[in-house]
C-alpha cells in the first residue's frame, strides 16, 4: 500500500513490518527490500533534514529516523548476527561446540589486567622468563600477544594460557575484547600504589564479562607495601577474599622479585576448576579468535590466533575476518613449529593473504574458494561499516556552513600489528574538540609507511601516523619532496597528544574585546577636508590610534566598528594618549560627534583555547 509521504513523494508504508539491514547499507538496499524507489528515500531523508545520497552508507540512527517516519521497523543487523547469517548460506556455523561426547579438557584463558605500571608485563615476564618489558617503549605493552606456559598441580603438568594485552586507557576496547575469549581474569593491583581508575575500569569489564577474578597485588617487596589496604579497598567493588570469607583469591607476589608466582598459577587453576568446566571439542572443524595480525617482512601477514574449539593443522583452509588462505605453517610464541593446535592453544598462523583484525573469528572450511567468498563478503560488510561509521551527519541548518568550509583533518595510520592499529584509530575518533572539527581515518594498515601510502597522502591534506613502523625505500624520499607530514610515534598517547593538538590548531580563533580607554567629548571642530574632530578629555586608560571604537550617546550606543584614524595633542600628531589628557580624536568620515558623547576604545585579542 503507497501512501504519500513528505514533500508528495509516494513510499510504501510498513505498516510496522520488520526489515532486515547490515550495518552501513545505503538507501538503494532499503529500497530494494521494501520495494521502494531510491529517490523517493532520499527526498524523504531530505525533509527530515539529512542530505544523504542513494548510494552512501547510512548509520543506524539515520536508517532508523526513516523507518520511524514511513511506518517501517529497521533492525540494523549486528556484525555477529551478519557473520552467522553470512556463515548460514554455506552450511556453516560459528560457535557450536558438537557432540558431548567429543569434549575434551582444555587449559584455561587467563588476561592479566590492571592500571598502567602495576607491573602486569613485568609479572608475565617473570611467569614466562622472556624480557618483553625491555623492548617496549615507556614501559608500555604496545602491542597484544598469547603465550602458553606449563606449571604443576597435584604432580599432574597443566598448560595455562595467557593473552597480554596493552597497558594504556586507550586499548579500553581491546581489554574487554579480551574478556570475551578469556575464561579467568588476574586482576593486578600494586600493594604500594592501591585501587587506580583503571583498576576499576579492567574490574568492570571482567565483571561485565561474568568472568572469574584472580587478585595479584604485586610489588609487595617494595617500601610502603599494604596488602590489606588493597583488600580493604576492593571489597568496595564486591571482591571479597577468601580469608575474609569471601570467594575471590588474593595472592601476593613481587614480579621483580618472582615471589609468589607458583602460589598464583595454583589460584588460577583452583579457580578454574572450582568456578568452569574447561572442555572443547577436538574433533570438529577449527574455529577460534584472533588475537594479534601483524606483517612480517620474511613470512607476510602473520596472525596469532587463539584456537576454541577443533584442532588447527597445517594444510587447512582457513578464513579470518576479511583475509583467508591456506596454513603454510603453524609456530608456537617462540617460533617453534607445530603439526596442529588443540582448543585454547595460541598459535601463529603462516599462509594468509592479508592481515585480519585482533577480534576477528576464524574458521576452516573444506575449500580454498569458500574461504575467500565468505573473506570477500566480509570485505564489504567492514568497509560498509566503516563509511558509515565516517560520515559525519549534517543538518539543513548547517549545510550553507559545511559547504563553506570543510573543516577536516585526514589521517592515515600504519602500524606493526592490527590490534595497535585498531586501538589507535578507535582512541583517536574518541577526541573531542569541537563539532565543527571532524577527524576522518581514510586508510589504515599493518606493516611499514609504502609510496602508494604517500601518493594517497598527496591526493589530500593527510597526516601519515607510523607506529613502530618506518617509510620504505622511495616513500621517505616522495614524503620529503612533496612535503607530506609524515610523523612517527612509539608510545600511543603521544600520538594521541599531537593528533588533539593539531585538532585544536584547526579551530577557527576566538577573540575576546579588551577595553583599552575612554574619552568624553568636550567640544566638536569642524576641520576642512577631514571632518569632525572630537575635542575630548580622556576618562580612563589609553585611547591609541588606529585601535578600534565606538560612540556613546546617553548609554546607548549610536556607532560601532569605528576606527581612531587621527590622534592630536595641541597640533601635534601622537601614537597615544593616557588619562586624566586632552587631545583630538578623528573618526574618519563618521561625523555625528555630539558633545558629552563617549568615545571607547578596544581591541580584540586572541584568547588562548584550554
Amino acid at each position: 500500500m503507497a501512501a504519500p509521504s513528505m514533500g508528495g513523494v509516494s513510499l510504501p508504508r510498513g505498516n510496522g513490518q520488520t526489515v532486515r539491514l547490515p550495518r552501513g547499507a545505503s538507501l538503494t538496499d532499503l529500497a530494494e527490500k521494501i520495494g521502494a524507489q531510491p529517490a523517493a528515500l532520499v527526498t524523504a531523508l531530505f525533509h527530515l533534514g539529512e542530505m544523504v545520497t542513494a548510494t552512501q552508507s547510512v548509520n543506524d540512527e539515520t536508517l532508523q529516523l526513516l523507518g520511524a517516519e514511513i511506518d517501517w521497523d529497521i533492525q540494523v543487523v549486528s556484525p555477529e548476527d551478519e557473520d552467522r547469517e553470512l556463515l548460514e548460506t554455506f552450511d556453516l556455523t560459528f560457535g557450536d561446540e558438537g557432540d558431548e561426547e567429543d569434549w575434551e579438557a582444555r587449559p584455561p584463558v587467563v588476561t592479566v589486567m590492571g592500571h598502567v605500571d602495576h607491573g602486569k608485563t613485568k609479572l608475565l615476564d617473570a611467569l614466562r622468563n622472556t624480557n618483553v618489558v625491555a623492548r617496549e617503549a615507556g614501559g608500555i605493552t604496545q602491542h597484544i600477544g598469547a603465550y602458553q606456559i606449563v606449571t604443576e598441580l597435584e604432580d599432574n603438568e597443566r598448560p595455562i594460557t595467557f593473552i597480554d594485552t596493552p597497558g594504556h586507557e586507550s586499548f579500553t576496547a581491546m581489554r574487554a575484547r579480551g574478556a570475551k575469549v578469556t575464561d579467568i581474569v588476574v586482576l593486578v593491583v600494586a600493594a604500594d600504589d592501591g585501587v587506580m581508575p583503571q583498576t576499576v575500569e579492567a574490574l568492570n569489564h571482567a565483571q561485565a564479562a561474568e568472568v572469574p577474578i584472580v587478585v595479584a597485588v604485586n610489588k609487595i617487596d617494595k617500601e610502603g607495601a599494604n596488602p590489606a589496604k588493597i583488600r580493604q579497598q576492593l571489597t568496595e567493588y564486591g571482591l571479597v577474599a577468601e580469608e575474609y570469607g569471601g570467594d575471590t583469591m588474593f595472592v601476593d607476589v613481587s614480579a621483580t622479585q618472582r615471589l609468589g608466582l607458583d602460589e598464583l598459577l595454583t589460584a588460577i587453576l583452583l579457580t578454574a576448576d572450582a568456578s568452569l568446566d574447561l572442555r572443547a571439542n577436538t574433533e570438529q572443524d577449527p574455529q577460534g579468535v584472533v588475537i594479534e595480525g601483524k606483517l612480517d617482512k620474511g613470512r607476510g601477514p602473520v596472525a596469532t590466533v587463539l584456537v576454541q574449539r577443533g584442532t588447527l593443522r597445517q594444510g587447512d583452509s582457513i578464513v579470518a575476518g576479511d583475509a583467508y588462505g591456506r596454513v603454510r605453517s603453524l609456530l608456537d610464541e617462540h617460533g617453534n613449529k607445530l603439526k596442529e593446535a588443540l582448543p585454547a592453544r595460541p598459535v601463529q598462523v603462516v599462509g594468509l593473504t592479508s592481515v585480519p583484525r585482533a577480534g576477528d573469528t576464524f574458521l576452516v572450511v573444506e575449500e580454498d574458494r569458500v574461504a575467500r567468498q565468505i573473506a570477500d563478503r566480509r570485505q564489504a560488510r567492514i568497509r560498509n561499516a566503516q563509511n558509515a561509521s565516517m560520515r559525519k551527519r549534517i543538518s539543513l541548518e548547517d549545510l550553507d556552513a559545511a559547504l563553506k568550509e570543510n573543516r577536516q583533518l585526514n589521517l592515515i595510520i600504519k602500524g606493526d600489528n592490527s590490534g595497535t592499529v585498531e586501538a589507535l584509530e578507535e582512541a583517536l575518533m574518541k577526541i573531542e574538540v569541537s563539532d565543527d572539527i571532524s577527524l576522518r581515518v581514510i586508510h589504515r594498515g599493518v606493516g611499514g609507511i609504502t609510496k602508494s601510502d604517500i601518493d594517497l597522502a598527496l591526493a589530500d591534506d593527510v597526516i601519515v601516523l607510523g607506529f613502530n613502523v618506518r617509510a620504505e625505500g622511495q616513500a621517505t624520499e616522495l614524503a620529503n619532496r612533496e612535503g607530506v607530514d609524515v610523523r612517527y610515534y612509539s608510545v600511543i598517547y603521544q600520538a594521541i597528544e599531537e593528533i588533539e593538538a593539531a585538532l585544536k590548531g584547526m579551530l577557527k580563533p576566538e577573540y575576546e574585546e579588551v577595553s583599552l580607554g575612554s574619552a568624553e567629548v568636550r567640544e566638536v571642530f569642524r576641520v576642512p577636508r577631514i571632518g569632525n574632530v572630537a575635542g575630548s578629555i580622556v576618562r580612563s586608560g589609553t585611547i591609541t590610534r588606529n585601535s578600534k571604537a565606538r560612540l556613546v550617546r546617553d548609554g546607548v550606543v549610536v556607532a560601532d566598528n569605528l576606527t581612531v584614524e587621527s590622534l592630536r595633542r595641541f597640533k601635534d600628531d601622537v601614537t597615544e594618549v593616557r588619562d586624566g589628557y586632552e587631545c583630538g580624536i578623528g573618526l574618519g568620515s563618521f561625523n555625528d560627534i555630539k558633545v558629552e558623547d563617549v568615545i571607547e576604545t578596544f581591541e580584540m585579542r586572541e584568547k588562548p583555547r584550554a
